[in-house]
């Protein structure tokens, strides 16, 4: 079994001597469940992040997804989301083993994302259907994550001495997301990673979502890595991410004002995110400043 060494590398920076020690287990860990489940592989999808994600078929040759993480409280909050969704809406978790972080998924095929439309209209019809799919108050009982905790990423920052993303538009960031947790009605569960990416087709159920992070929060705060994203090849971006903002306002019956703060709230800290993990900071940092604008 070859695992590439970007992933090996993305997966040790990230999680240090752990993600060390998983990884050189890795290939037993597959085995292990490949024989435990019944499992026949047909490799790793191409588009690795920071889970080991193998096509599968079970003993009947019924298409799945084995998902192997770092053993964690992400990866087991995930299955609690998982589980929450319960196939409605988002692929279904069929069997799970916590303490080593293996998960066993429906495998949505073709699997086509939703990035692969070039319609933008017809991408926000679709991606409006799975928001709306999604939404489930906080399960009772679990230690979900929540938006405040992330958000304090942007103090994290500041302390840190600041950098590329003006200190300015982060203290406007804290206004907006406090504003928007004011006028909340209370917390949701959110899918966390909602875009183009993590929404694929299924011939049997349609358009579904995959790998949630699972956070506490305002919905409006489950639109916004959406609203962001896919936006560097368009010819006019700002154009774009403009019209993602009315549609979505109209349709989902969004507050536009409210929509617009809770995007500068989130998407400076995914900018002061980016900065952090030395990533693309710069397009996120720019749709911010569009956000502004489109307020004003």
């Amino acid at each position: 079994m070859k695992i590439s060494s970007e992933f090996q590398d993305k997966i040790i920076n990230a999680f240090g001597p752990a993600g060390e020690a998983w990884i050189e287990s890795l290939e037993q860990r597959v085995e292990t469940y490949l024989e435990k489940w019944e499992l026949k592989s047909e490799g790793p999808v191409d588009n690795l992040s920071y889970n080991f994600v193998i096509k599968v078929t079970d003993s009947n040759g019924t298409p799945l997804i084995l998902k192997l993480g770092v053993p964690n409280f992400d990866t087991r909050n995930e299955m609690v989301t998982l589980q929450t969704y319960n196939g409605e809406g988002c692929a279904k978790l069929l069997k799970s083993d916590p303490e080593n972080g293996v998960m066993l998924l429906e495998r949505l095929v073709p699997g086509k994302m939703l990035s692969a439309e070039s319609d933008e209209m017809v991408v926000l019809e679709n991606f409006i259907k799975v928001w709306k799919a999604i939404r489930r108050p906080v399960p009772d009982g679990t230690s979900t994550p929540s938006l405040t905790h992330w958000f304090e990423g942007l103090t994290r920052y500041r302390n840190a001495g600041g950098g590329p993303i003006s200190l300015e538009h982060v203290q406007l960031a804290e206004e907006f997301f406090q504003q928007v947790m004011e006028t909340s009605e209370g917390p949701q569960l959110l899918h966390g990673d909602l875009h183009h990416e993590n929404i694929l087709y299924s011939e049997k159920k349609g358009w579904m979502a995959i790998d949630p992070k699972g956070v506490a929060g305002d919905p409006y705060f489950d639109v916004i890595s959406f609203l962001i994203n896919q936006l560097e090849s368009k010819p006019d971006a700002k154009s774009i991410l403009k019209l993602r903002v009315d549609t979505i306002s109209e349709q989902m019956g969004l507050d536009c004002r409210r929509l617009l703060k809770a995007a500068i709230a989130l998407g400076t800290l995914y900018a002061c995110w980016g900065v952090e993990d030395l990533a693309d900071w710069e397009t996120t940092y720019q749709c911010v400043k569009w956000f502004i604008e489109f307020l004003e």
